[in-house]
């Protein structure tokens, strides 16, 4: 009993110390106290009792920044409780679950916020789904009203979804359809009721495997902030510009974040790579969350596009997916030691965060576990390995999902209170995690394994190679064998590849194939594809259903990194 009193002490004075670092927790005046402090035992610190704190803190400080323009914390507090009032007319009831279908601007946060005041609950959809992607889910989860942006009218009808719609930005007429910005307008700034049922947000795995799965989370928890926290040097006040998705696991994450540092949010509905570097100098940006294909593009701008001077960026944090190759020390070169990259998963969270010093010092490091987070390596077994030996990677820490909507028998897999992440990997003398792969893509090659990732990375460092990879194939001789998808960015065949690979790793990890294609078939979050590769014939020709849900590549052919997990 008295070591896990001991325990819990500790952590809790290591996150009040991570918190006051960051100016989280500093002085109030008696006013501003008691207000925050009856904010926060009424709503809870989620949406909407975090932007009821703000507005009673900072209520004049510039919280958010689009294409449309500023917004101050007391104007979105007032815009989220008329859009609630609104919406409540409309027939969203408290437990009720409502879509949600948009790109990055205020009405994400607008609804975000108003559906956490009405205590309903919040699905989070992939604005690169496909129509029977988008119908499968929400007749699954079953959302009784959809909100969303225009251009994804089409869509939606195609998808069969026949519930109450509310249209968020918009570009021309809507017809009938009610829009947010009129909600807003229209509603009651009443003070609304605290509602008994806390909203749950269900945010999506990332479905490349097969269909996403919805993975319900708390709406907000002060663990998940002071594990980032902790390895990251974010400070109150600062502006982050998050051009990660907003309905992904990372976007969400640090829209989340912003709120309790009281920062200033910058929010553009597409990527480009050149407005974003703008971006990032006109609105003094010092933390940029992203995902590594949107470096990837960044990376491939002019050296006069990529000059000049970031000094101010002190943070740019990015996961999602594996970082390849050399991207994170060609990318810490360019712009400096301001990168922290994050593995992790919708299920667990985050598992490691590796710091530039990590980066430099052990390339392709995962990084080390945060704040109240342990990462162990376990056996087929269920042993855990030595330092260095390879296994399955399990996560432990307080943010762990409780299991998948609509199907309570699946999860993940258990082991000593630490959930698995699917990932393959080892940790190092230094306690520094690497990742080898998905443990479901894993291949036996004439009697050996083979991880793709290893040998995708090693593709990735040719010169003449822009987008990698691999997949396992069956093969009538040896079981599996490695094929390969390059998309390269000069004059190369494949034996010169093939000779690449085999100057660099063992024989048996040479891929029999190397196909060229244009594009890789990437999600919204920037994940490759691999379940879609594998209707791709030998000629590069993707099948019928690969080629029509591909998606925009305005997203960056584009949500937690350096994870290959969902």
């Amino acid at each position: 009993m008295f070591p896990q009193l001991q325990k819990q002490a500790l952590r809790h004075a290591r996150m009040v110390k991570v918190m006051a670092t960051s100016g989280v927790i500093r002085p109030y005046g008696p006013v501003t106290l008691a207000g925050i402090g009856r904010t926060i035992h009424d709503w809870g610190i989620g949406f909407a009792g975090g932007m009821g704190a703000l507005a009673i803190r900072a209520p004049h400080h510039t919280g958010l920044v689009d294409e449309l323009g500023e917004l101050t914390w007391s104007e979105m507090d007032e815009r989220s409780t008329r859009l609630a009032h609104s919406l409540r007319e409309l027939g969203v009831s408290e437990g009720d679950s409502v879509a949600l279908l948009c790109r990055n601007h205020r009405y994400f946060v607008d609804v975000s916020t108003a559906l956490s005041k009405l205590g309903a609950d919040i699905l989070y959809l992939n604005t690169a789904f496909s129509a029977p992607q988008l119908g499968e889910v929400c007749r699954r989860e079953k959302p009784a009203a959809i909100v969303y942006d225009d251009e994804f009218s089409e869509l939606i009808d195609k998808s069969g979804v026949d519930v109450r719609r509310v249209i968020a930005w918009h570009e021309g007429e809507t017809g009938d359809i009610p829009r947010v910005e009129e909600l807003i307008r229209e509603g009651s700034t009443d003070k609304q009721p605290v509602p008994q049922h806390t909203t749950r947000p269900v945010i999506l795995t990332s479905g490349t495997t097969g269909t996403p799965k919805g993975a319900p989370r708390g709406e907000a928890g002060l663990d998940g902030a002071v594990a980032l926290l902790s390895k990251m040097p974010f400070r109150t006040g600062g502006t982050t510009y998050i051009v990660a998705p907003l309905f992904h696991t990372w976007g969400w994450a640090h829209l989340n974040l912003a709120m309790l540092l009281g920062s200033t949010i910058v929010l553009r509905r597409r990527f480009d790579p050149a407005d974003c570097l703008e971006t990032i100098q006109k609105h003094d940006v010092d933390a940029l969350v992203l995902i590594p294909v949107m470096m990837q593009r960044i990376m491939k701008l002019s050296e006069d596009q990529r000059s000049g001077d970031w000094s101010r960026l002190r943070i740019v944090a990015a996961s999602g997916s594996a970082l390849p190759g050399d991207l994170a020390t060609d990318w810490m070169n360019a712009f400096g030691d301001d990168l922290y990259n994050t593995y992790g998963s919708t299920e667990v969270a985050w598992a490691t965060i590796a710091r530039p010093q990590d980066m430099r010092e052990a390339p392709g490091t995962a990084g080390k576990a945060p704040y109240n987070t342990e990462v162990r390596i376990y056996d087929e077994q269920g042993n855990e390995v030595a330092d260095g030996e390879s296994g399955r990677i399990f996560v432990g820490n307080t943010m762990l999902f409780g299991g998948y909507t609509g199907d309570e028998g699946e999860g993940k897999e258990m082991i000593d209170g630490l959930m698995s992440s699917g990932d393959v990997g080892r940790i190092d003398e230094n306690g520094r995690l690497f990742v080898e792969g998905r443990d479901d893509e894993m291949i036996v090659s004439g009697g050996e394994n083979v991880f793709p990732k290893e040998v995708e990375d090693c593709l990735a460092r040719h010169d003449k190679v822009d987008d990698v990879a691999a997949i396992g194939v069956d093969d009538d001789d040896y079981g599996k064998r490695l094929r390969a998808f390059v998309v390269k960015s000069g004059d190369v065949d494949a034996e010169t590849l093939k000779a690449h690979v085999k100057e660099n790793l063992a024989r048996y990890k040479v891929p029999r194939e190397i196909i060229f294609i244009d594009e890789l078939p990437r999600n919204a979050t920037g994940k490759v594809l691999k379940k879609d590769l594998k209707d791709y014939d030998e000629n590069g020709t993707p099948g019928e259903e690969s080629a029509s849900a591909d998606p925009d590549g305005s997203e960056g052919g584009s949500g937690a990194s350096g994870q290959p997990g969902d």
